[in-house]
């Protein structure tokens, strides 16, 4: 533990800390702080936040911090604390929001699909509030806060191999995670997913990962500022 940068060990202790809280607690803690449809009357504006340190399962948790260990690890220690803190934190905003968008798209489809069919908007909101539909979804976990990092991984170290589980064999950084996005945006508009994973948030924190890179490549943004 002496070898990882504080700001890792940190959110790695705050993540264990809340996923064995939300065990004990329950429910009543995923009603607190995983995020909700903003429309949902659960929804409540710091679970953009909170919900990047939920997981819903040990699995889900273990993956995610190993992956914030591997890949965070060697980028905190050339950002240092706060430059790395305030991306993290960045990425998985957009993840969220990306998400959320998506989200409202798919609400809004259906909705006038009902309409369309004679429903009320009225009566096809209440199926929305008191049924198992989008409205009533929550989303937690570090995963696009983690993608935004995998992408940033890709831009300081692009020739580093690594290897996805399902296929042992060497990848380029800057191929590998081209690929796994292009695996979630495959799940993401096809009924093929491997679970209740929220492809898009995986999506927006690379892309806000990205454009951030990106800008601070082009601007030689200052390193000083974030002393």
């Amino acid at each position: 533990m002496r070898s990882i940068p504080e700001i890792i060990k940190h959110l790695l202790i705050i993540n264990v800390l809340v996923f064995i809280g939300s065990q004990v607690v329950g429910t009543l803690i995923f009603d607190l702080l995983a995020l909700h449809y903003p429309k949902n009357d659960l929804f409540g504006v710091w679970q953009l936040v909170t919900h990047m340190f939920m997981h819903g399962s040990f699995s889900h948790i273990l993956f995610n911090m190993f992956g914030l260990w591997m890949f965070g690890s060697p980028l905190a220690q050339m950002w240092g604390k706060n430059k790395f803190l305030f991306f993290y934190l960045s990425c998985g905003l957009g993840a969220a929001a990306l998400q959320l968008l998506v989200y409202h798209l798919q609400i809004q489809d259906w909705l006038e699909s009902m309409v369309a069919q004679g429903i009320t908007l009225d009566q096809a909101y209440t199926y929305l509030e008191q049924g198992q539909t989008l409205f009533n979804v929550t989303m937690v976990g570090a995963s696009g806060a983690l993608y935004g990092v995998l992408v940033a991984f890709a831009f300081m170290f692009p020739n580093a191999e690594l290897m996805l589980l399902f296929l042992p064999i060497p990848i380029k950084a800057k191929f590998f995670v081209p690929l796994v996005l292009l695996l979630d945006l495959f799940f993401g508009f096809s009924s093929y997913s491997m679970g209740p994973i929220a492809h898009f948030a995986h999506v927006g924190g690379a892309l806000t990962g990205f454009a951030m890179m990106w800008y601070w490549k082009r601007n030689q943004f200052n390193q000083n500022r974030w002393s």
